[in-house]
């Protein structure tokens, strides 16, 4: 095994990475990059995002130091230049067009440092007809045809899948991946680029799977019928006698059989192969599901490969025995949190910091990154306090300056 190094915080440890202030997927891809060392810093808005969140309860902000600057003033521009002069990524989630309005989109920015990773996060993309439109996750995600396969029911609706799906698997990851691809690309050719991470296309990109069997014939174009959409008897969730759930999975044969050997109901289990019975074979899994609470049926498959797991809430999850085992999830500075992921033999993330206060870290970003202009009179603002409460702000989306992906507000 190899031996985590002494000093090192992660495997993008001296990465500078400047984000300007956001809401949803950008924030939480410039999360990810700090978890995994980079020295992040977020360009605040004077008032800040107007999420509605207490600044110290927003874990998209942990490991990340804050500055504020406005850039609608002369000052502020030239104050982000010269921070764009000493990073190696930049990442924003403006509107098309609204970052070069401001005087800090890609081009001027490239002029000043031409090594840098100029990263777009938006739901549209920065082209077609859509581009300058409002939108949420889950419109990124129904035009996708991601929603439409999500459900039970093949004659119902679609079942939402938090915002989880479009922003933050189709956007953030992919912006992620973006940046750092095209920093290597500029590590060995000594240009950067600019990285259009487009919801749309990174939601469309994650159903490549499920277009290959649709093309192969092994897929149906309706939701609630399919091996991996609910359609499935032995994929899928159950009720229990106390009113929890079970998570069944038990694809493979091999599993299947020990899935309904420990159910009870092998009687009905060569139902399996004939899809006319999977009505009748869904209809007694159900009803054996029925006859125990949660807990219980958790001890039976406990340690099988049955494939069977107990759906467990938000605030159940980090007592799970696996999850508590491997510290899935950690606490810092009395809040518990999922713990930086991927993990790494040699360079470990590590819970540096806490959610970033807006400007709390300007004289310490200037000394650091030798940028005297974010202490001078005029180039930033006095950060305003967010109101603390833990739910979003009704604000509407899609101000004139605001994120191309609405979040609650922008």
């Amino acid at each position: 095994m190899t031996t985590p190094h002494p000093t090192r915080q992660g495997p993008l440890a001296g990465v500078r990475v400047v984000e300007l202030a956001g809401i949803g997927p950008g924030p939480f891809a410039a999360m990810l990059l700090a978890d995994l060392g980079a020295d992040v810093v977020r360009v605040d808005r004077p008032g800040g995002p107007g999420l509605g969140i207490d600044p110290a309860r927003d874990l998209t902000n942990r490991n990340k130091r804050s500055v504020v600057v406005d850039l609608k003033t002369a000052e502020g521009p030239a104050t982000v230049l010269d921070l764009v002069d000493r990073a190696d990524i930049l990442i924003e989630g403006y509107r098309p067009g609204v970052a070069e309005r401001l005087g800090v989109g890609p081009d001027v920015c490239l002029a000043r440092n031409p090594r840098l990773v100029y990263g777009r996060m938006t739901g549209w993309g920065q082209t077609g007809p859509l581009a300058t439109t409002a939108g949420h996750d889950i419109a990124y995600i129904a035009v996708t045809g991601a929603l439409g396969m999500i459900g039970p029911d093949p004659d119902g609706p679609p079942t939402v899948p938090a915002n989880l799906v479009g922003d933050y698997a189709g956007g953030s990851l992919y912006l992620v991946i973006g940046v750092l691809a095209a920093l290597q690309d500029a590590r060995t050719h000594g240009a950067g680029q600019v990285v259009d991470a487009a919801i749309v296309d990174g939601t469309a990109h994650l159903t490549t799977m499920i277009h290959g069997m649709l093309a192969a014939g092994g897929w149906q174009d309706r939701r609630g019928v399919n091996l991996l959409d609910g359609g499935c008897p032995f994929y899928g969730t159950y009720a229990t006698s106390d009113g929890g759930h079970m998570a069944v999975g038990a694809l493979e044969q091999q599993f299947y059989e020990e899935f309904t050997r420990l159910l009870g109901i092998e009687d009905i289990a060569p139902a399996r192969r004939d899809f006319a019975r999977w009505p009748e074979l869904r209809a007694a899994v159900a009803e054996r599901f029925l006859t125990r609470t949660r807990a219980e049926w958790t001890a039976v498959f406990a340690g099988t490969d049955a494939c069977v797991a107990p759906v467990l809430s938000l605030r159940e999850a980090p007592d799970h025995p696996h999850l508590a085992a491997r510290r899935t999830f950690v606490e810092h500075a009395g809040q518990l949190q999922p713990a930086p992921a991927p993990r790494f033999s040699a360079t470990p993330p590590t819970l540096r910091r806490g959610p970033a206060l807006p400007g709390a870290d300007t004289a310490d970003v200037a000394d650091d990154w030798a940028v005297p202009s974010l202490t001078k009179p005029g180039a930033t603002a006095a950060p305003t306090p967010a109101p603390a409460v833990s739910t979003a702000s009704t604000a509407p989306a899609g101000t004139a300056d605001g994120p191309t992906r609405q979040e609650p507000s922008a």
